[in-house]
């Protein structure tokens, strides 16, 4: 019976919205927390917020050589060989994609903006990812449900897309800011510069593997306009705040972790120069000395901290800002593109940009203080010398690029500068080329993962010491 009176009243219901809702309307069918048009500008804030991983990494910063391990020194020794990018694919590129497939709401900026910006953030990831692992999946990429199993795409296919991609964004940025943009504050000027630096940082990458296509490629990056101070640097701002602070400032400060000296190879060649940026990368031991801890020692080894000089205080602050791409980059490779012939001037183009370089670097990291440069210069070391200009500039860039260790990690594996050693017996004794792919890509994405480790050229197996594209 209870049944029966439950199926009249569905009935009586039914009949009621059918005949009495004349002014229905459908909105009840509207979910207001999926919007018909698109935030661009908060998805393009959320991938930014992904920006300092890349930098702030305790596994990049071992490869160049930056800090050693005072505890736990299995990064420096290059245990870990196989990374997982699943986290860049669904966090920041699925924002940016979608902000490149929704339609936009013109009232956060010009939709043409937005959707640039959107390019030279994909860009700019992409780049970093395809310079740790080589050939990854990119063209098929994105595609949700529509496809789980992408092919990988070759390192050299992927530089000319996001040529492309930089190029597009370039041509079509218009005047008027966008909002909710963390980096620039909405400064489509800034964004402009920076996609055409990040475009002749790409461009120098080509130095070995395709000269003739890297030196076009750079030369259209500085016609169409980059960096040209150190207020255009691309650096992710921390706040003094626990949900977006500093990594180190967690790392030493929150969880009390000393596990992080500045390593003697950065210091050794830095002491002696009375190099002014020593004092902000590290802090003095105990005894009043900047001493660099050996890189890469076994677990075995006792280290007595207070001997050792300590990630510099000032870098580990809850709202000491990251630098991803900054304007000394942008000088050190147009040096050592003067220096190659890829630009007109030859060394004294080379000299000019050298020097300034140098000087940016000195004020970006010294807070425009820039007492201790005279003397730093007069080093015969320093002072720019054609017969060794190549050295002395890929030197110096990896000088500037501390703590950035994945972008110094490929400038050295493209120049073979600094002159470093590999950790004591890891490895193998190499300092790893590539980071090796998911190990879960295995089972995921066999045959695709399969082809693309065939495909390797120097010996067909997914770990440290294969060689991506442009490494030559």
């Amino acid at each position: 019976m209870i049944n029966i009176y439950k199926s009249l009243a569905i009935l009586i219901t039914g009949v009621t919205l059918a005949t009495g809702c004349k002014k229905y309307d459908g909105s009840m069918n509207v979910d207001p927390n999926r919007p018909t048009k698109a935030s661009g500008t908060q998805l393009i804030a959320n991938s930014e917020m992904f920006l300092p991983d890349i930098s702030s990494s305790p596994f990049g910063v071992h490869y160049p050589q930056y800090l050693s391990n005072t505890s736990f020194p299995d990064n420096s020794r290059y245990t870990t060989v196989n990374f997982n990018f699943y986290g860049l694919y669904t966090g920041p590129l699925m924002n940016l994609e979608t902000v490149l497939t929704s339609t936009l709401d013109a009232n956060e900026g010009p939709v043409v903006n937005q959707v640039a910006v959107a390019k030279i953030l994909k860009a700019f990831f992409y780049w970093h990812m395809t310079d740790r692992w080589g050939d990854i999946p990119y063209s098929e990429a994105l595609k949700g449900k529509n496809n789980f199993t992408p092919k990988y795409d070759k390192q050299q296919d992927i530089y000319n897309s996001l040529f492309t991609l930089l190029d597009e964004a370039n041509a079509a940025i218009v005047t008027g800011n966008i909002k909710n943009d963390i980096i620039y504050n909405g400064d489509m000027t800034r964004w402009k510069k920076l996609a055409n630096t990040i475009h002749l940082l790409m461009a120098l990458r080509l130095s070995k593997v395709d000269p003739v296509k890297g030196a076009a490629e750079f030369n259209k990056s500085v016609t169409n306009g980059v960096m040209t101070a150190n207020t255009d640097n691309f650096a992710y701002p921390h706040l003094a705040d626990p949900a977006n602070e500093n990594y180190w400032y967690n790392s030493f400060t929150r969880l009390g972790r000393n596990w992080f000296a500045v390593s003697k190879p950065i210091v050794d060649y830095m002491r002696p120069l009375d190099d002014p940026r020593l004092p902000v990368f590290a802090n003095k031991n105990t005894a009043g000395n900047y001493v660099g801890l050996d890189y890469g020692l076994p677990g075995s080894t006792t280290v007595v901290i207070n001997n050792f000089s300590l990630l510099g205080s000032g870098l580990r602050m809850q709202n000491s800002p990251v630098y991803l791409v900054t304007y000394a980059q942008s000088l050190f490779a147009r040096a050592e593109a003067a220096k190659l012939g890829w630009i007109a001037g030859g060394d004294a183009v080379a000299k000019t940009n050298y020097d300034l370089a140098i000087e940016q670097s000195v004020r970006q990291w010294n807070n425009n203080d820039i007492s201790g440069l005279p003397l730093f210069r007069a080093k015969p070391e320093v002072q720019y010398d054609p017969a060794n200009a190549i050295k002395q500039i890929a030197n110096q860039r990896w000088v500037h690029l501390f703590l950035n260790g994945y972008e110094a990690w490929a400038e050295w594996r493209r120049t073979g500068y600094p002159e470093l050693v590999a950790a004591p017996g890891a490895n193998g004794n190499k300092i790893p080329r590539r980071e090796g792919y998911p190990v879960q890509e295995r089972a995921n994405n066999t045959a695709n993962y399969n082809a693309a480790v065939a495909a390797f050229p120097y010996g067909g197996t997914d770990d440290l010491n294969a060689r991506v594209w442009w490494d030559k």
